[in-house]
């Protein structure tokens, strides 16, 4: 954070300072009193279920120089009425000092993929600030525009939203360059009401782009493509389409599930291989090459940081593997129809000698296309080959019905320890097991409970024979 004093931040935010004196923040802000940075502003955020105000003294001690709340605490501080909206205040005040290039990025799926992809890419031309796992919200982004300081060159900032205006408030305050809009599905349609409506929203971040601004869109997604209207930016697209402006040629996915490609600008291409699982990663991998291009890195440049990203973000399509040789792939973070079908695209398409088993559990927040959308989920299952259906939680019960219905083996069970109950009786060595469904339904413990028992090893952690 660039170095900011506590009654700055009072003037800024419209707050009251206490015990300010000449106290100045010099690290980032944050929500959470465990992850303090010595010089840091802590965030007081009263929650559903968790008051941070409770957590001050423990965030002083930490080494916070100084909190914003909600109320007077016994910390030099500033008392504001709401403190979403003075973090939103403070960011903007922030961001209006900066000189880095800004990047927005949002989608109905994949945006923290691409975000980390991006980030990878970008610092091999200078200082990068990403979002953090995926804090892409009204308190997410500020906090992320509050790490970036002096130094920062390019500033990469994820943008999620549950109803129209979300993504035009978080522009507001992130000011991007660069906008990348990388799909409109239907994630959130329980909340949105309609896919027009998830269009209309994710549209705002190219509106948001002035003339001078670079708008990148992707041409295989025809309500994505469409945007170009919306914008007075420079538009690029990206995609297998013809005439993407960034194309994906030639791709092809090996038995290790990682797909190689051909990326193409203008007379330039260059051979790509992106070590992340399934072959949507060529599509991000674009998506990622395409900011990296609006800023002037060079495409040899970005081919190679792109053969060597890793997986930054946690179960998001991990690969782990078990000292007997059985597959974990992770992708528990959360899950709509659009991803789900992403990944068991992928694991089937690492079939060897062995059995491919998908344990998925709910996709929230369908609204009414719910029923439909888990039925489809059960019907590719069983498409695609899967050997083995585990359905979990009630609200899989499509899934299982209608895998069963189109031919393959599944079972359902109840919850977490039923799914683990079975894979322990019969997940054997050779065997590839997804675990995906969306975030509520906990089913990393799934993960977590096969891979505690023997070792195991993340593929990114040291050679694993690709």
């Amino acid at each position: 954070m660039i170095a900011t004093s506590l009654s700055r931040i009072a003037e800024v935010v419209g707050g009251t300072p206490y015990a300010a004196g000449d106290v100045v923040v010099t690290a980032p802000a944050t929500l959470d009193s465990r992850s303090v940075s010595t010089g840091g502003l802590f965030v007081a955020v009263r929650g559903e279920h968790v008051d941070g105000h409770d957590y001050v003294d423990a965030a002083i001690r930490a080494g916070a120089a100084g909190v914003l709340a909600e109320r007077r605490v016994d910390a030099p501080c500033v008392v504001v009425d709401d403190v979403a909206t003075a973090l939103a205040r403070l960011a903007s005040d922030v961001r209006s000092r900066l000189t880095c290039t800004v990047v927005g990025i949002t989608g109905s799926q994949g945006k923290t993929s691409v975000k980390d992809l991006v980030a990878q890419v970008l610092l091999r031309a200078g200082e990068t600030v990403a979002t953090a796992g995926n804090y892409n919200n009204e308190l997410g982004v500020p906090l992320t525009v509050l790490r970036a300081d002096e130094d920062t060159r390019h500033l990469v900032v994820e943008m999620g939203a549950r109803a129209l205006g979300n993504i035009a408030e978080l522009c507001a305050i992130a000011r991007p360059h660069i906008g990348a809009v990388l799909n409109v599905g239907t994630a959130h349609l329980g909340e949105f009401g309609s896919v027009e409506t998830i269009e209309r929203t994710k549209g705002e971040l190219v509106e948001a782009l002035g003339p001078e601004g670079v708008a990148i869109l992707n041409a295989d997604d025809p309500r994505t493509a469409a945007m170009r209207s919306r914008t007075t930016a420079r538009v690029v697209t990206y995609g297998a389409a013809d005439g993407a402006d960034v194309g994906v040629r030639n791709l092809m996915v090996g038995r290790d599930g990682e797909p190689t490609f051909t990326l193409v600008s203008g007379q330039e291409q260059v051979a790509v291989h992106v070590p992340l699982l399934g072959a949507h990663q060529a599509s991000n991998a674009a998506a990622a090459a395409a900011v990296a291009l609006a800023v002037g890195i060079d495409l040899p440049t970005i081919a190679d940081a792109l053969g060597s990203v890793v997986t930054r973000s946690a179960w998001r399509m991990e690969r782990h593997v078990r000292a007997d040789g059985l597959v974990v792939v992770n992708d528990a973070y959360n899950a709509n129809p659009e991803s789900m079908a992403a990944a068991l695209r992928a694991v089937t398409a690492m079939r060897g000698d062995g059995r491919v088993i998908a344990v998925v559990g709910e996709m929230l927040e369908l609204g009414g296309a719910a029923r439909r959308a888990h039925s489809d989920v059960g019907t590719l299952a069983a498409d695609l080959g899967v050997t083995q259906v585990v359905a979990v939680g009630p609200g899989s019960r499509p899934v299982h019905d209608a895998a069963t219905a189109a031919g393959a083996a599944s079972i359902h069970v109840d919850d977490v320890e039923g799914a683990v109950a079975w894979l322990r009786d019969n997940a054997r060595q050779g065997d590839i097991v997804l675990v995906k469904a969306s975030r509520a339904s906990g089913l990393e413990r799934v993960a977590a409970a096969l891979l505690s028992e023997s070792g195991a090893r993340r593929d990114d952690e040291g050679n694993d024979g690709r």
